[in-house]
């Protein structure tokens, strides 16, 4: 005859359990013997066969503060109030004094690129060697959710939020500007001004060879946005998918430390590391919403004659904020998922537009050239010492990794959410090496179509300013209005998804781990967005932006690093448990 526990009591955490046993009923959230469940919350789904549950005797959201009466809310109090507070003095802040913070902003970028611009790069590098590593590994055949689990979600709606979520306004502001501009830089070749090099070029530039300047301009542009920066996103989804579906622990970055810190995560170090993944999260998203308001407000202005001012950006934002709000009210499935399938068929049909009428044969040999040249310049691009290309390597790839840190805990808990039921080699190989590739068309087709036009003695791209560079593309295309207003409104609804699936992770975060908080919250962070968003554009520009994301990226770098080896701890007893004769889909309950 079994015995259960009192109501509420859990057992031993060294206690396994047995099939058939219903101690080893235990729920994936809290390592608890039938807690009681909140109507309100949505419960992650426990695990489907045998899988490494973590017993904890932490209960999700025992330190949150809960209201019902005038507006519902339900908040994690130490992570949410510091946050939140953080949040309002640097708004109230930069609105109060903009031309004192301006300067501030600029050499605060300035500093962190330059200094720590190696470190940047050998813990992208790091990202990169993991990633590849677990998808060529036994490892990569365990499947998130536990051996039984299924998709959530189709693979053309997942591979859309995956792409829309993670790289839709960098896409369009820089599809045409980097590529472009990385060409010129490397035309020009090197530029020395009192022994130092004073000219953007990558490694060694390609003086006067407009072929290898070419080839090296791209292996540039697609070094930013290919292996490495979804690495980063893959890193931090897998992270907290595993801990979340396989080993039962809340939805939160602090989670993933369980193996570095045990209960403690529970405490002020968990505190901290969720903190610092709602300030990365937000001013990552400032930056890429300011980015879009430039760009947007740019494409108003060359289609209909708008002068983009500050108010002009301003008022849009408000303006997609509040559509962005309506998204995240109705939540992933009807909000976030439609628009970012709607957003990837409108990107395709712009992209195979340009590829149609543009130099077409250019595009499609360029794409296989690229790629070899990205494979041949990768090396040397990866190599944070003995080179003396410091304003490419420290304004561009410094900036670049940092921007892209910063981005990961939304991204990566947005991804997470959305891919449980896949293997560890199906979830990297769709997060890494998929996106890549179609960041590698989209670059080629639209950068290669604005060097062959500046190549055939078109200035007009190069002279514009950069969230122009589109636009004046698409001006030597047919159809202008058409492609361009298409563009504008891709930038637009990027900056909805961006918004709105980024509140859902930051109320995720501010929640303790309850993944559908009150609505209100909800509000709450994606207003605090877009003022963010219109503070720093205030206080300084797309340099106040720019400084913002690379100066949270740097400490959260710190955090990705631990990641890396809680990933593989984790893995590694997921393995084991597989391997060794279990429980059936209930899961086993491990103190480790």
């Amino acid at each position: 005859m079994t015995q259960t526990p009192p109501p509420g009591k859990p057992f031993r955490k060294d206690h396994k359990g047995r099939p058939g046993d219903p101690r080893h009923e235990r729920n994936a959230l809290t390592g608890q013997h039938a807690p009681e469940t909140d109507a309100d919350v949505e419960a992650l789904p426990v695990p489907e066969g045998p899988t490494e549950i973590i017993s904890t005797d932490y209960e999700i959201g025992q330190d949150n503060i809960e209201g019902r009466k005038l507006v519902a809310f339900d908040i994690h109090n130490p992570v949410f109030m510091f946050s939140a507070v953080t949040i309002v003095l640097f708004t109230a802040a930069t609105l109060l004094f903009p031309t004192q913070l301006g300067p501030f902003f600029g050499s605060l970028r300035d500093i962190v690129t330059s200094r720590f611009d190696w470190f940047f790069i050998i813990a992208g590098n790091v990202f990169v060697l993991l990633s590849l590593g677990l998808i060529l590994s036994p490892l990569g055949s365990i499947r998130l959710g536990g051996p039984q689990a299924t998709p959530d979600f189709t693979l053309t709606g997942w591979f859309a939020m995956l792409f829309a979520a993670g790289m839709g306004i960098g896409l369009m502001f820089y599809g045409v500007s980097e590529p472009l501009g990385h060409f010129t830089a490397s035309l020009g070749g090197p530029v020395v001004e009192n022994g130092v090099r004073t000219d953007w070029a990558p490694l060694d530039g390609a003086v006067g060879d407009e072929l290898a300047a070419r080839r090296l301009a791209m292996a540039a542009t697609i070094f930013h946005w290919g292996l490495h920066p979804w690495a980063i996103y893959a890193v931090v989804a897998l992270a907290l998918a595993l801990f979340a579906y396989n080993k039962g622990l809340p939805l939160t970055l602090r989670s993933v430390f369980y193996p570095i810190f045990g209960e403690r995560i529970w405490g002020w170090p968990g505190h901290v590391i969720d903190v610092m993944a709602v300030l990365a999260t937000l001013f990552g998203l400032a930056t890429s919403l300011g980015i879009g308001a430039e760009q947007a407000t740019a494409g108003f202005g060359f289609l209909f004659g708008w002068t983009a001012t500050d108010t002009s950006k301003t008022v849009l934002i408000i303006l997609i904020t509040a559509v962005a709000t309506g998204s995240v009210v109705m939540g992933v499935e009807k909000g976030v998922k439609r628009l970012s399938e709607i957003n990837m068929v409108m990107a395709i049909i712009l992209l195979l537009f340009v590829i149609l009428v543009g130099p077409t044969w250019q595009i499609i040999t360029g794409f296989f050239g690229n790629l070899g040249a990205y494979a041949t310049n990768i090396l040397p691009l990866s190599n944070p010492f003995g080179r003396d290309d410091d304003n490419f390597r420290q304004g561009w790839t410094a900036f670049y990794w940092a921007w892209w840190i910063s981005w990961s805990p939304f991204v990566g808990m947005f991804i997470a959410r959305v891919s449980r039921g896949r293997t560890v080699r199906q979830f990297l190989i769709a997060v890494l090496i998929v996106p890549s590739l179609i960041s590698v068309l989209w670059m080629t087709t639209f950068g290669g179509t604005a060097i062959s036009l500046t190549l055939a003695g078109f200035s007009g791209v190069t002279d514009a300013a950069l969230e122009l560079q589109l636009f004046q593309m698409l001006s030597q295309l047919p159809l202008t209005a058409i492609t361009s207003f298409v563009g504008i409104v891709l930038v637009i609804v990027f900056f909805v998804t961006s918004s709105d699936s980024g509140s859902l992770v930051i109320d995720t975060i501010a929640a303790g781990g309850k993944i559908n908080a009150p609505v209100p919250q909800r509000i709450f962070w994606c207003s605090f967005e877009g003022l963010v968003a219109i503070a720093l554009l205030l206080g300084g520009g797309l340099t106040a932006l720019q400084a913002m994301a690379v100066s949270t990226g740097l400490p959260f770098t710190v955090v990705l690093l631990g990641a890396c080896f809680a990933i593989v701890k984790g893995l590694m007893a997921e393995r084991r448990e597989l391997l060794m004769p279990g429980p059936g889909a209930g899961g086993r309950v491990s103190s480790s």
